[in-house]
């Protein structure tokens, strides 16, 4: 079974309980997601199945997007509703000044990561050091973050929506607005709502899946010629097709500036990433022999 499929993941789950999830619901055995989402954030998780998952680096850099809500007047442990309160409750700011503060939060920005975090230390994760109270130092990482907006106000709470790239952890975030705001702040509910090209407009719930009959996966999964968009989509002649097959440099009819494209064949079964050698000329990088 090969192809993408877009899970609407569901609180109090791991990324990882919804990969093997998907196993046992579709039988495959190869599958890997692409964007870890905290246990307790909602939605859009991207899984490659079968033999897409050989193209899980050409998605690594993806632009993240989220909605969610910010809650002002208490930092946490884990700067989210599930850890524990730290420091006094403190009126909730202005959001005169919450807005002041945002400019700062955008863009090009060095952001340390949270003490429960996956982050590994000397090959322990963050989180299993802060859960036993030793000493967490994570070096501050640069993100980008495209857009953090307000889009409303519910008493102390904030609704946002945030684009950034991946590696931001809009938690941090959260935390860092409500101390620039001269408050405190933690996030609550968060829900992805896209990762690259994968949107929640595709997504399938747990359950719906569960309700899929064997052999009628095809309709919910993303084919291969919708993948990697960014990669201009080259149909192979038989003679270029079966050099590519065998690893070896083929001359593609409609070459594009690209450094990198998606070959197929005519009956629209995608053979090979190839990348550009000179001219018309490619070299494979990753084959999908038949």
């Amino acid at each position: 079974m090969d192809g993408a499929l877009i899970v609407d993941k569901p609180a109090g789950m791991t990324s990882h309980d919804v990969v093997l999830r998907v196993r046992r619901l579709t039988g495959e055995r190869s599958i890997g997601h692409l964007g870890t989402l905290d246990p307790a954030a909602t939605g859009v998780l991207p899984l490659l199945l079968g033999r897409m998952t050989r193209l899980a680096r050409f998605f690594q850099d993806r632009e993240k997007e989220y909605e969610g809500e910010i809650i002002f007047g208490q930092a946490t442990s884990t700067f989210d509703a599930k850890g524990e309160p730290v420091g006094p409750v403190l009126p909730p700011p202005d959001p005169r000044a919450v807005d002041a503060a945002l400019p700062a939060l955008r863009g090009a920005i060095l952001q340390s990561p949270p003490s429960f975090s996956a982050k590994k230390i000397a090959g322990k994760r963050a989180y299993e050091l802060a859960r036993r109270r030793q000493p967490v130092e994570l070096k501050p990482v640069e993100v980008r973050v495209h857009e953090f907006t307000i889009l409303g106000w519910e008493g102390p709470k904030a609704h946002v929506r945030v684009r950034c790239s991946t590696g931001t952890y809009v938690r941090s975030l959260a935390h860092e607005l409500g101390r620039a705001a001269g408050s405190a702040a933690h996030l609550g509910a968060l829900r992805r709502t896209r990762v690259g090209e994968f949107t929640t407009a595709r997504s399938h719930t747990l359950e719906a899946l569960g309700a899929i009959q064997t052999g009628d996966w095809a309709s919910a999964l993303v084919p291969p010629r919708e993948l990697l968009p960014e990669f201009p989509a080259v149909v192979a002649p038989p003679e270029a097709a079966a050099k590519l097959a065998q690893g070896r440099t083929a001359n593609l009819p409609e070459f594009s500036a690209s450094p990198l494209v998606r070959v197929f064949t005519p009956d629209e079964r995608l053979l090979a990433i190839a990348r550009r050698v000179a001219g018309s000329l490619f070299q494979p990088e990753i084959v999908f022999p038949r």
